[in-house]
């Protein structure tokens, strides 16, 4: 007996295509915003959820009528983050800014990356806020940053992502009182810097 192709894709019907189609134009922007939550950067983000999609494709035939989507597809894109995460960890990662390291002759030079991209101060301003909020983020750790994006961001009952993140709403609670706790922590000099 011939062995299946993995990469074969499956055999939907037109109502199925259109299922799927409105899928993806219904919660895309949503998806995205979960990811970019979640990893801190647009490269990622757009992996990922392009990755959330696939899988929805696969399984599509698995939807039942009346099913809340939204918990389905939001389990898919943190499910598919931790496999991500956990995938980074066994990967060495340098950063840009480390000097490179010099040969036999010399010191070690800096990495340097020019900033070419002049903008309005307000513009400025928003983008560094932005940027802190993020890092203030993805700071927290990742049981903590998934329920606070699904809860603050996301907009989701406790009941709701308890059910997507398979723990209690007891849980969702404590988790989402701390990461709210850490993040007001970290952000307060943020804020008061913008309130002067």
């Amino acid at each position: 007996m011939p062995r299946p192709d993995p990469l074969e894709r499956p055999k939907y019907g037109p109502g199925e295509l259109a299922l799927f189609d409105d899928i993806v134009r219904c919660y895309s922007r949503h998806v995205y915003n979960v990811a970019y939550r979640l990893t801190g950067n647009e490269a990622d983000a757009k992996d990922l959820a392009q990755e959330t999609f696939l899988r929805v494709y696969r399984n599509l035939r698995k939807v039942q009528p009346g099913t809340p989507l939204e918990g389905w597809l939001y389990r898919i894109v943190t499910n598919l983050n931790i496999d991500v995460i956990r995938r980074r960890s066994r990967v060495r990662m340098e950063s840009l800014d480390a000097p490179v390291p010099a040969g036999d002759e010399g010191e070690a030079a800096p990495r340097a990356i020019p900033d070419e991209a002049p903008g309005p101060e307000a513009e400025a301003i928003a983008a560094e806020f932005e940027g802190q909020v993020q890092q203030a983020l993805l700071a927290l750790p990742e049981d903590l940053r998934r329920v606070v994006v699904l809860a603050d961001v996301e907009g989701f009952s406790y009941e709701e992502i308890g059910e997507m993140v398979g723990i209690p709403v007891g849980t969702v609670k404590s988790r989402l009182h701390r990461a709210r706790g850490l993040l007001r922590e970290r952000l307060r000099p943020l804020v008061e810097g913008r309130a002067e």
